[in-house]
């Protein structure tokens, strides 16, 4: 069977991009910030990606293009058959069904929000709204709706499907967030907004700083797609002309910047309408982002319009991400088992409907799932990946991370290498320890 590739560096890079821009930027990103002290959860967040993100999508790329497979697939062939190292790769699939089982309910929420902000039916009550519609038979429908979107785009393949769409929705995404932030720091009471999300704090940053360390870890890799696989499978499809490294940069950069963009709408907004992100709106959890924008969308002129556009990006952008998450297990079908692309979409797609539809029925599974369950496994996935880069393949993934880069990049090589060795498996692996006992209780 022969393997697809990516038509052009453009389509690949507007993938993996539209796989790391979606929920974790539009839906948890904003909270995230919120919840630990605006500015300062910016900038640590900000030097995670930096120092943490980009070596570790380059990690990611060099297995993906070394191995030409999926996850499981390239661990257990670079290994030379090391059925251990290939159980690694599997957890990163299963993760993908775990990540795409919570994600398409939210999905499902976005697409109900989206239709009906063209009449505006939550406006007048916002809370009492979501908690109608957030969990239930009808929750699970909408679930079923976007899986089946998600499912039609990868089943048309690396070029026709995903490249074709991403590379339509990426620029959608961001025209229509710089109009939105644009219009919003512009409106009356945004000013004292736009100082809580971008004005240092550095005594709130001094006083809770493993807090916020924390939250930003987990959110670089929730909003990188780091640690499931999903750029070991995207990398899989490169030609050996790309330079990993500066695509890497880019891709981090981008998704940065529409993050930061996400910020630029949700926080003026905020101050503007309802005087800050206290309450309800600051409160995280499934519902803030649908609660506390449907309550500014209601007092603004042409709210239904703007709420169109808001959640008409946020769809765009869950669904690009979407479908990178199912593209893991879908490419390990394919390539470990040979089976063709539309039966393993059909069949991965029909287990996500049931385990997808649980979460939508059940509250408490949901947050399980979506909070602690996998962020957890991104971690674990992740620490598992850097140390096969840097104790298995060594000096292979060296000189794959050297294949087509230019003379700087490759200068910077080594540090990369000892970096992905040592000092990044410790600081995640120091960050999964203190997430675990703050899960048991313990606290210092």
């Amino acid at each position: 069977m022969t393997r697809e590739s990516w038509g052009t560096r453009v389509g690949f890079i507007l993938a993996a991009v539209g796989s790391a821009v979606g929920l974790g930027n539009l839906w948890r990103f904003p909270w995230m910030t919120a919840e630990n002290g605006g500015s300062a959860f910016l900038v640590v967040y900000l030097g995670v990606v930096l120092l943490v993100g980009v070596p570790g999508l380059v990690a990611e790329f060099v297995i993906g293009r070394r191995s030409e497979r999926n996850p499981a697939g390239a661990l257990y062939r670079l290994s030379s058959g090391s059925k251990s190292w290939g159980a690694v790769g599997l957890f990163g699939v299963v993760t993908a069904i775990a990540m795409l089982s919570f994600y398409s309910v939210v999905g499902g929420w976005i697409l109900r929000y989206f239709f009906a902000s063209f009449t505006g039916s939550y406006f007048g009550s916002a809370g009492a709204y979501f908690d109608a519609i957030g969990f239930g038979l009808p929750a699970a429908g909408f679930h079923v709706a976007f899986l089946g979107v998600t499912a039609l785009v990868v089943l048309g393949g690396v070029r026709d499907g995903i490249e074709r769409a991403t590379t339509l929705m990426m620029p959608a995404i961001v025209v229509l967030l710089v109009a939105l932030a644009g219009w919003a720091v512009t409106r009356s009471g945004a000013g004292p907004g736009l100082s809580f999300y971008l004005d240092f704090d550095a005594a709130y940053l001094r006083a809770n700083f493993l807090d916020v360390l924390g939250a930003a870890a987990g959110q670089a890799l929730f909003t990188l797609s780091l640690g499931v696989g999903t750029m070991i499978t995207y990398a899989s499809y490169l030609g050996e002309d790309h330079d990993l490294a500066f695509d890497g940069s880019v891709i981090a950069v981008l998704n940065t910047a529409i993050g930061v963009l996400a910020g630029l709408v949700v926080f003026p907004l905020l101050f503007a309408t309802v005087g800050g992100v206290s309450g309800a709106a600051a409160e995280g959890g499934p519902g803030a982002l649908f609660v506390g924008l449907a309550g500014a969308f209601s007092e603004l002129p042409l709210g239904r319009v703007l709420a169109v556009a808001f959640f008409g990006v946020v769809a765009l952008a869950a669904l690009s991400s979407a479908i990178s998450i199912l593209e893991i297990p879908v490419a390990y079908l394919v390539d470990e088992h040979g089976i063709e692309r539309r039966t393993a979409t059909g069949a991965l797609a029909g287990l996500v409907l049931v385990t997808g539809s649980a979460n939508a029925l059940s509250p408490g599974l949901f947050t399980v799932v979506s909070g602690p369950l996998v962020d957890l496994m991104l971690t674990a996935g992740l620490v598992g990946f850097l140390l096969f880069v840097g104790w298995v393949l060594g000096s292979d993934a060296l000189a794959e991370y050297s294949t087509g880069a230019g003379r700087y990049v490759r200068s910077v090589g080594p540090a990369w290498l000892w970096s992905v060795r040592t000092i990044l498996p410790l600081f995640l692996l120091a960050t999964l320890v203190a997430n675990l006992l703050a899960l048991a209780g313990v606290t210092f």
